[in-house]
């Protein structure tokens, strides 16, 4: 009887674990072709088979196992979320500064820069996992739909996690008369999932696409990459710096404090706009995402003008509330005197004029960074003092 009921256990374990494999089984991507491959290996970033950053990671794994008990109580909205809703006449005309921007939630935004339209890492629904029924959900729909965009000029990607890159999404875009630059590897998955090839531009940190009259440079960042369990840091991540004629725009990805910062800015600043991630982030794994005080110090470091907080208001992602990124962010900005621009998801917005700061999100508790401190390690060239002529 005993062993019955074992072959049993073990069988239906077996069909659930198949059932579980086959409702993933597309969103876990693909790997690289010899040709994809050679190129990852060639690059600087490749070591013993992974892609590693400059300045490792540091991580409080004992913290991380036993951290779940200071999670906050507003961990995500009680209400709904008060978007700002759209329709593809927004777009009929062009933007009167030669730059627009419109966020669409966490890291997908459109930017409109000097006659050229690019869409970073766009996330149009779903759940931040392979899985259509379980794993991080949206507390919005897309407050412009998908097919109400303008067609971009490029389709820009940081990395290959969840909530930055969605099999949904790109199999909706695939037919799209686009390009869609990626760093080293994730081309692998956009071609599984139905993207031409001839439309996909592979590239390594320092690499450079021209996009009509804008140049879009992948830029370092410190973070990390896969799907699942045997491709973890198999493919590249990046930030990237738009430069234009008239304009420049900076997207970080996402990323930890990392000194290369300075470099960026030194090379392709200064920048109009910078987009920093501010969101999810906790002190046992501090170089994993910035926090909202380092966000402020990275702004600084690539030369930036104004900032703009992403990474936030979509998913519940880590144990600190919902709201206190873009809190903590405009602490920072006020005691270092920042212009900074928190538009409410689905809104549009220029720099000329600066538009005026709305908090569009509820007042609720949170830590400040007194109380919940994300302290950056092993930065191997840190500044002395703050780049000359930024804020």
């Amino acid at each position: 009887m005993i062993l019955r009921i074992a072959v049993a256990a073990g069988g239906l374990c077996t069909l659930v674990a198949a059932a579980l494999l086959a409702d993933a089984w597309v969103a876990l991507g693909h790997g690289p072709d010899d040709e994809r491959r050679a190129r990852m290996e060639a690059s600087p970033q490749w070591e013993d088979g992974v892609f590693v950053n400059e300045e490792p990671m540091w991580n409080n794994y004992v913290g991380m196992f036993t951290s779940w008990s200071r999670a906050s109580a507003y961990g995500s909205p009680e209400q709904p979320v008060a978007v700002e809703r759209g329709d593809a006449s927004r777009f009929a005309s062009a933007p009167r500064s030669g730059l627009r921007v419109t966020w669409l939630g966490h890291s997908t935004q459109l930017i409109e820069i000097d006659g050229v339209t690019v869409l970073t890492d766009p996330i149009f629904g779903g759940r931040a996992s392979p899985f259509t029924w379980a794993g991080p959900a949206t507390w919005y729909a897309p407050p412009i739909p998908l097919d109400a965009l303008p067609v971009p000029d490029a389709v820009l990607l940081s990395h290959d996690h969840y909530d930055h890159l969605q099999v949904e999404t790109i199999q909706r875009m695939a037919d799209w008369d686009t390009r869609f630059v990626a760093p080293l590897g994730v081309g692998a998955h956009l071609a599984y999932w139905g993207v031409p090839p001839e439309r996909i531009t592979e590239v390594d940190w320092w690499d450079s696409v021209q996009v009509g009259a804008v140049e879009v440079v992948a830029t370092p960042a410190r973070h990390a990459s896969g799907r699942q369990v045997f491709d973890q840091n198999r493919t590249l991540w990046a930030g990237y710096a738009l430069v234009g004629p008239e304009h420049r725009v900076f997207f970080s990805g996402d990323t930890g404090l990392f000194s290369a910062l300075q470099t960026i800015g030194e090379r392709y600043g200064p920048f109009d706009l910078t987009m920093f991630e501010v969101g999810a982030y906790d002190r046992d794994w501090p170089d994993w995402h910035l926090g909202p005080e380092n966000a402020v110090t990275a702004h600084r470091w690539v030369r930036g003008e104004v900032l703009m907080p992403i990474h936030w208001g979509l998913w519940n992602l880590a144990l600190h509330g919902w709201t206190e990124p873009i809190e903590r962010v405009l602490v920072a900005v006020e005691e270092r005197g920042v212009p900074v621009v928190a538009p409410r998801p689905g809104a549009s917005f220029e720099l000329e004029p600066l538009p005026t700061l709305e908090r569009w999100w509820p007042d609720v508790p949170w830590d400040s960074a007194e109380v919940h401190p994300i302290v950056t390690r092993g930065l191997r060239d840190p500044p002395v003092a703050d780049p000359a002529g930024v804020h």
